[in-house]
């Protein structure tokens, strides 16, 4: 017994001993004056399920025909003979009533288990039928529905009334509203009125402006000028916008497929799907951007300078003259009866507070003080006749006022293009130059050129945060008009115009083998364990015992 192989093998198989049962056979074959009690008893080898012992019939008995009734009275008397003690829990009847007991304890502690992994596998395998479909009888009455879920589900998306919606990151309208609100907004706000644009720009515009002769009053031109320039910078940023946009309407598309399980069963109609909708948005693009681009060149084809929110000249050269108060800044005064070329002194007063009632006044006096020739000065001003003279801060004086460094070298004046060593005009700093170099080349300025960028400054941010809140307002609602509605209320339609055609039916609904083949067998699995269910649901707990 100790050198079985099949204890061996249960030892090997199952070393805790829970699931193993020792059969001790042919007892009537042991030697005179042995017997098996120690065996028996579990006292040469425990066994935790116990070990029985068994007599079988001969070959001889087989031979003779003995049948299993007189076998099992043979066994019984040979056991009441042998071993009295044990007779009770030996035989072939105790082994079949043991090995019974084990197979319902088996059978119970396992039960609850097995229903549950049946019903488990059951809804998997419904929910796979369900994802592969039935087959198709009417063509078009599918396909239909599966433009007409995708349109629902693109909308809804869009609109933020989707059932799947996500909680990881923004998506469809919701992401499409932080790009107006967030990214382009805060992209617009970056843009700065004066980004680009040094005292050296504003002053050669000026210049540029009026010509071979020299200005009385800053002109206009110059400010347009460089308003149309600034505003232009405003462009970019939107055409971005809109790319942003159209990115995320690409987006929604894969969303959309991925929601719809018969997208999933008809690649063909899928790729025709996402193909549709692709054309359709890069169409709707072109017009867009185009919008936008017409938004951009209408603030630029007319500068308004009578808007109601615009600080305009009068208003600039107040607020300037106010800062000139504020500052103590002394200007000069020509006295009547001084002859040409003599300037009279002025008394050195403190700044006093200007009451906000007394600006035009202040302003006209300043025009006076500026223009000795009022009438005229006043009759050409604009929206800049404030100067009186075109040359320094004197009016009287017959000298020319000094210039800046790099304005002064007025003889070796070449074409443009051609390099200049000696200076000339065009010797101006550039835009590219750092900012303390662009102010050293400001504080080199007369107070008139000062005064003239200051003005061009103040009416160039005035104008421009005028603007771009205009820009700021009008592009989402062209966007939302031209593209993101269009597409919504289109989809549909067009969908069914490219797609909804009888001679495509068959192309757009065909399925390919593996899914078939996955389709009949998903449908024998679950027919198989909704028998296994059946079965197992039969069993109750009190056949168990």
């Amino acid at each position: 017994l100790a050198t079985s192989e099949s204890l061996k093998l249960a030892r090997k198989i199952d070393p805790e001993g829970n699931r193993t049962l020792a059969v001790i056979t042919k007892l009537d074959l042991m030697d005179a004056g042995t017997d098996a009690m120690d065996m028996l008893t579990g006292r040469v080898i425990p066994v935790k399920l116990g070990i029985i012992g068994v007599v079988n019939r001969s070959q001889l008995d087989i031979k003779k025909s003995k049948g299993i009734k007189d076998a099992l009275q043979d066994e019984s008397s040979f056991l009441q003979r042998r071993y009295p003690g044990l007779a009770s829990r030996n035989g072939l009847p105790y082994l079949a009533q043991s090995l019974n007991r084990l197979l319902l304890h088996h059978i119970r502690s396992c039960l609850p288990d097995l229903k549950a992994r049946i019903s488990v596998m059951i809804t998997q395998y419904q929910q796979l039928l369900t994802t592969l479909g039935e087959p198709i009888s009417d063509q078009s009455k599918v396909l239909l529905q599966i433009i007409t879920r995708f349109a629902a589900a693109y909308c809804a998306i869009v609109e933020g009334t989707s059932d799947g919606l996500q909680t990881t990151e923004l998506s469809g309208g919701a992401r499409i509203c932080y790009i107006f609100h967030e990214t382009y907004g805060r992209t617009l706000q970056s843009v700065c009125a004066l980004d680009g644009l040094s005292s050296s720009d504003i002053l050669t515009a000026i210049r540029n402006s009026t010509g071979p002769r020299p200005s009385l009053f800053v002109p206009e031109i110059a400010f347009e000028m460089l308003a149309k320039r600034q505003i232009q910078r405003l462009e970019d940023p939107s055409l971005r916008c809109v790319d942003l946009v159209y990115e995320e309407m690409q987006r929604i598309i894969a969303c959309c497929a991925s929601n719809i399980p018969e997208l999933l069963r008809f690649t063909g109609l899928h790729d025709r799907i996402v193909d549709v909708i692709t054309h359709l948005l890069r169409r709707r693009l072109v017009p867009t951007n185009t919008m936008v681009e017409n938004l951009v060149a209408i603030e630029t084809a007319y500068i308004n300078t009578n808007h109601p929110d615009f600080v305009g000249g009068a208003a600039s050269l107040s607020e300037l003259i106010l800062k000139d108060h504020a500052d103590g800044r002394r200007r000069p005064r020509t006295v009547a009866g001084t002859t040409p070329g003599h300037v009279a002194t002025t008394e050195t007063k403190p700044a006093q507070p200007v009451a906000e009632g007394k600006v035009s006044k202040i302003a006209q006096e300043s025009s006076k003080v500026d223009a000795p020739d009022g009438a005229a000065a006043a009759a050409s001003g604009g929206l800049f006749g404030f100067f009186g003279r075109s040359r320094g801060d004197l009016p009287g004086d017959a000298s020319p006022a000094p210039v800046p460094a790099g304005l002064s070298d007025m003889s070796s004046v070449k074409p443009r293009g051609l390099s200049s060593t000696g200076g000339g005009l065009n010797a101006l700093p550039t835009s590219e130059q750092t900012t303390e170099r662009n102010n050293a080349f400001k504080s080199a300025l007369t107070s008139r050129q000062r005064f003239e960028c200051e003005l061009i400054e103040n009416l160039l941010r005035s104008y421009f945060l005028l603007v771009r809140k205009n820009v700021q307002d009008s592009v989402p609602k062209a966007v939302m008009h031209f593209l993101v509605n269009n597409v919504k209320d289109n989809i549909q339609s067009e969908l069914v115009q490219k797609l909804y055609k009888p001679e495509l039916f068959e192309e757009l609904l065909c399925e390919s083998e593996q899914m078939v083949q996955r389709r009949k067998e998903a449908a024998e699995m679950l027919e198989a364990l909704q028998r296994a269910q059946l079965i197992v649901g039969e069993i109750r707990d009190s056949q168990l015992f």
